[in-house]
């Protein structure tokens, strides 16, 4: 992550194992809260894991007691309450675990979310420079569409066969079929299915071809001209390896 106008010192990421509340809110209603401790920390962003995902340009509250030098804001409060970006997820498997783990990366982005995020805890941001040295950063709203990932890298229109598995808020796996896919390329797939699930909703694809298992967000969820419905999924925790494609 760059911090651009900002001197050395604040860039660099301090190794603190902080203790911190995560809150994640998934509709007006309903919400999650874990606690965690940070493996790095700058005035502008942290690291840390959870046991649950968390999708890509969502926004997450923290709560910590961070050092009052590296605040921004609320330099007198015994904690410090931000709200921060996710700018990146890893998923990680520890041998003989029923579930992975996840690693985060997320960018401050000050005391108090957009009027949007209130509406639709669900949205999806990027952030940007802030206009001033030492600011936190700034948040543009993301109007995602079913094509949205196709415009970013071309796909390449191949039946790959995979294992699709749906999970559900406790990580139990819901529903999984075998299938192939419509399109994919390194970052994302259309894959026909079956199984029925709304947007923002987490699958893990599995192919024995490519060696490769890759956890995915759900963008849309259409049926095509000839009838046969499809998920537009998102790959979150890596690429989606091509290379005999050239």
């Amino acid at each position: 992550m760059k911090y651009p106008g900002k001197d050395r010192r604040v860039r660099e990421r301090l190794r603190l194992s902080l203790p911190a509340r995560v809150q994640v809110r998934e509709d007006a209603q309903t919400e999650w809260t874990e606690m965690t401790r940070l493996a790095d920390l700058t005035p502008f962003g942290a690291g840390f894991s959870l046991t649950r995902p968390v999708d890509t340009g969502r926004l997450v509250h923290l709560t910590l007691p961070m050092p009052r030098q590296l605040r921004c804001f609320d330099h007198v409060e015994d904690q410090y309450r931000v709200y921060a970006l996710v700018r990146f997820m890893r998923a990680e498997f520890p041998v003989g675990a029923r579930a992975p783990g996840f690693k985060f990366g997320v960018a401050f982005a000050g005391k108090r979310p957009p009027e949007s995020y209130q509406l639709d805890p669900k949205k999806r941001y990027e952030v940007f420079e802030p206009e001033t040295q030492g600011g936190l950063w700034k948040l543009l709203e993301q109007t995602p569409t079913a094509g949205q990932i196709e415009k970013k890298e071309s796909r390449l229109s191949v039946p790959v066969e995979v294992t699709v598995e749906l999970y559900d808020e406790r990580w139990n796996i819901t529903a999984r079929e075998d299938t192939v896919t419509e399109n994919i390329s390194r970052r994302g797939a259309a894959v026909y299915t079956t199984i029925k699930a709304e947007r923002g909703r987490f699958v893990r694809l599995t192919s024995p071809r490519y060696q490769t298992s890759a956890f995915a967000v759900i963008r849309a969820h259409r049926t095509g001209n000839d009838g046969i419905p499809r998920l537009h999924v998102e790959f979150m925790d890596r690429e989606w390896p091509l290379e005999e494609f050239g």
